[in-house]
């Protein structure tokens, strides 16, 4: 096992702090960089992908096989890079049992002196304050530097919201859209609307979807192979499974998976982005979260391509528009609200949700066809996309009552893509509402008849989405009429939902008891369902 240390013999100038999701050439960290006097630091620790239970306690998440390799082979590759191009680098791989991110940082520090330290502002709140304490105790002080990666600019949104009462996606969008000059017509919206979301809503219908195209495979190198073993020898604890994974590591991988998307599914994204099926786990979707979350390729020319594409007339503006809106709204959107709530999120419990998370997300083995195969996939691959996270495995969640950060930390630690600046305000935000309507403006709840409309999950299932009592009961149907019923007074205060309370108060007293009870008999039988 070689010595990270041994490619510095002296002491440094700088030390460049690169994080595991910081994996863009064109980084702010690199401006100044002198390979003569400076070097960089990497390192794979345990507390990321296997923290101790009072680090778990605090939102700490235990992270998959499939999330821990794609971060240990990606920044693996990216330090190859760096060697090649001649950077000075320390890299402590898992081997090491190095705990944490500190940890590596005094022992690099004790070994060649750095007369300063720099680094990217983390993707998580919890990794600043811990290395800043860090700096805190050994009299240092850590440059924080701009991430460049997103699309606004340093302050933009905490200037945003400082004219706002209540910040809303639409309006941040339309203000990034504008100041960047994207999809627009001089100052109007390219198609005479900033929103094609309306259009994005069909379902496969009884026929399905046909003629997918199949994304790019990508075949493991040694530096992927080499990972894997280090998992299985030193992480064999941690769940999920390693066998499928097919994840850009690289930044070519992350442009082929790109290409791949604009060129064969782009077209096809807006019209059936909200649709789900039956062992189909990628249809139109572009499977370029994990890539833009590690920064191998970035947002403005992931932009840039859709831009180029539309206006050649290979792709409709609901298609084009309500992916840049992904991007360019919501992706921007959760992060400025990440930082600006920072310290807060994960208090926030407003719907005083406390049941534990039940077993099956952990295995995928329930009765319910539309859990089953939404846990699954993320189980195996790492991946579920936006509707399935929402409408599936999120909306059991909120409807069943589970503790808001029980179900971040399974979110945080399955998905590829999961990184807490994203993860947790769509999770704690949008997805569970336990942040009381800040994210989102309602909870985001439905019964089963809306899984039936936008998927045929229900035609493989052995309850009747129909159905809010007896054997054949849709879980989803009793738990969102439950949920009505427990939350009356918050919804009844909102436009959106309030017709819903209307809905229950209308239901005859036999029927509100018979779901009363199949919501006591779900809570007491959760694992048998």
């Amino acid at each position: 096992m070689a010595d990270p240390l041994s490619p510095i013999t002296g002491n440094i100038r700088t030390l460049h702090i690169v994080l595991g999701d910081q994996l863009n050439e064109d980084s702010s960290l690199w401006d100044g960089f002198d390979p003569s006097q400076d070097a960089a630091l990497m390192a794979e620790v345990i507390e990321e992908s296997l923290p101790s239970t009072t680090q778990q306690d605090n939102g700490l998440a235990i992270s998959s096989k499939q999330r821990t390799l794609l971060f240990f082979s990606a920044m693996r590759h990216f330090a190859q890079q760096m060697t090649q191009d001649n950077i000075p680098l320390i890299y402590w791989d898992i081997p090491h049992k190095i705990v944490s991110l500190s940890d590596a940082l005094q022992q690099t520090c004790e070994h060649c002196s750095p007369t300063n330290i720099k680094a990217v502002l983390p993707g998580d709140y919890r990794v600043y304050n811990a290395l800043n304490s860090w700096a805190k105790r050994e009299s240092r002080s850590i440059e924080w530097l701009e991430d460049t990666h997103f699309l606004a600019q340093k302050g933009e949104f905490k200037q945003w919201m400082s004219k706002r009462k209540k910040p809303i996606m639409e309006y941040w969008y339309r203000h990034l859209r504008q100041r960047k000059h994207l999809l627009m017509d001089n100052k109007k919206p390219e198609g005479g609307q900033w929103n094609f979301d309306a259009d994005n809503r069909k379902s496969f219908g009884k026929a399905g979807p046909t003629n997918l195209p199949i994304p790019p495979t990508f075949s493991p190198a040694p530096i992927t192979l080499q990972a894997q073993k280090d998992i299985e020898k030193h992480l064999s604890e941690l769940p999920g499974t390693l066998e499928d994974f097919n994840w850009p590591v690289t930044r070519s991988q992350a442009l082929e998976a790109l290409d791949s998307f604009i060129n064969t599914r782009l077209a096809s994204f807006g019209d059936h982005q909200d649709a789900m099926w039956t062992n189909e786990q990628t249809l139109f979707h572009s499977l370029l979260s994990s890539s833009l979350n590690l920064k191998l390729i970035n947002p403005q020319e992931v932009v840039e391509a859709a831009l180029v594409h539309y206006h050649a007339g290979h792709a409709p503006i609901n298609a084009v528009e309500g992916f840049i809106r992904q991007i360019v709204g919501w992706r921007e959107y959760v992060r400025g609200l990440y930082w600006y709530h920072r310290a807060d999120w994960l208090t926030w419990n407003a719907l005083e949700a406390n049941q534990p998370l039940p077993d099956f997300y952990w295995t995928g083995k329930t009765h319910m066809h539309c859990m089953n195969q939404s846990i699954t996939q993320v189980l195996q691959t790492g991946y579920g996309h936006h509707i399935q996270r929402l409408m599936v495995t999120g909306l059991f969640s909120l409807l069943y009552g589970v503790n808001p950060k029980a179900i971040h930390q399974w979110y945080l630690g399955f998905f590829v893509d999961a990184i807490p600046w994203v993860e947790v305000p769509n999770t704690l935000g949008m997805s569970q509402y336990a942040d009381g309507g800040i994210v989102g403006s309602k909870p985001y709840i439905a019964s089963g008849n809306y899984i039936n409309k936008m998927s045929n999950y229900c035609k493989h299932c052995r309850y009747n989405p129909k159905k809010s009592s007896g054997d054949d009961a849709c879980p989803f149907t009793t738990l969102y009429w439950n949920f009505v019923d427990k939350h009356q007074e918050r919804l009844s205060k909102n436009p959106r939902l309030a017709m819903q309370v209307k809905h229950w108060s209308n239901k005859a007293p036999n029927e509100q008891q018979a779901i009363k009870e199949q919501t006591l008999w779900l809570v007491n039988h959760i694992q048998d369902i």
